[in-house]
């Protein structure tokens, strides 16, 4: 084993942080839950799973879908915690105490913890995410925290997955920046990296109007350390492929992409009840395309609509473009 895949084994976040590999994570959970497995979610909310064995054995089963095309491929794997969520706010709309949201954050990240110890190999460093999502719905924020109201909400979430053994903290389907701020903030008030994944419509802007541009750039300049990287997820590449050219230097924070299969708008999507799943073969080309705009990509996955086909394709494609890196080498 040579020194580099040595680091992969006792670090896994080495070749995350410094982009030596690239990674592969899972598609649109949610989606596969409710279209493909046949469950019902409450308030869309996947992490009660985890406290039942059936829901546990589907989420393993789903999770080694995914593991099973990063050993394919020889990338890395991001292990995202089904905690999209597992915050207070929505825990309470279904049931949860506080004290039962925190220990439910514990409990995903403890599968998950699982799941590396048994399929980890140096060739393919996995780490784990503990996922964060919006305080208010994903696409339509009725109200909009301020920072400090941000940081203090998402402290207890941030709290619970750090005190799990989370390596970092993903904030996902953002839309707005001051929430993003505050889950950056909350992470490094916990000692965990963040990574802040913005969600946008068609026009490719965030829901609040604001240019994807803008976000990245308020959020690197208020928060020390900023964030590992940024994504962007929710949003169909055609929706912001034209927002990212190489000749503008924010796009190099822009380090995962977390697609929708779908190119309906988020009003569209809210209103379907049949699943648009799109094209895979197409997704993956479109995945070719960004990583020859992006010079730091280095996570591939998936939103609404997508699966284990839609992620496979994405890495196939960009492994056929040479943008997956030998195991071992930076």
């Amino acid at each position: 084993m040579n020194s580099i895949a040595q680091v992969h084994l006792s670090n896994p976040m080495y070749a995350l942080e410094n982009g030596s590999k690239l990674f592969v994570t899972d598609g649109g959970l949610e989606t596969t839950l409710v279209f493909h497995e046949g469950w019902e979610l409450p308030d869309f909310a996947a992490f009660p799973l985890v406290d039942t064995p059936s829901g546990r054995m589907v989420l393993t089963k789903y999770y080694e879908r995914y593991i099973q095309i990063a050993q394919r491929y020889q990338t890395g794997f991001v292990l995202e915690s089904a905690t999209w969520r597992a915050s207070p706010r929505w825990g309470q709309k279904i049931g949860y105490s506080e004290d039962e949201v925190v220990a439910i954050n514990k409990r995903a990240v403890s599968m998950l913890k699982e799941l590396r110890d048994q399929y980890a190999t140096a060739d393919m460093p996995m780490v784990i995410s503990g996922c964060i999502g919006p305080q208010d719905d994903g696409y339509r924020p009725s109200e909009q925290l301020s920072i400090s109201q941000a940081r203090a909400y998402h402290s207890v979430q941030a709290q619970a997955l750090k005190d799990a053994g989370a390596d970092m903290i993903t904030a996902v389907t953002m839309t707005y920046p001051q929430e993003a701020i505050g889950i950056a903030l909350a992470a490094a008030d916990v000692g965990l990296p963040a990574v802040i994944s913005f969600t946008v419509e068609v026009d490719g802007k965030l829901p609040v109007g604001m240019s994807l541009s803008g976000a990245v750039c308020w959020v690197d300049e208020v928060v020390q350390p900023q964030p590992l990287y940024y994504m962007v997820n929710c949003a169909h590449p055609d929706h912001f492929k034209n927002t990212m050219r190489t000749d503008m230097d924010w796009t190099s924070r822009i380090g995962g992409v977390r697609a929708n299969a779908s190119r309906m708008s988020h009003a569209e999507l809210d209103e379907a009840e049949e699943l648009d799943d799109g094209n895979p073969a197409e997704f993956g080309g479109l995945y070719a395309d960004l990583a020859g705009v992006l010079p730091n990509l280095r996570v591939l996955g998936g939103c609404c609509g997508t699966d284990h086909r839609h992620v496979e394709a994405a890495a196939s494609s960009c492994a056929a473009g040479g943008w997956v890196r030998q195991a071992g080498t930076v």
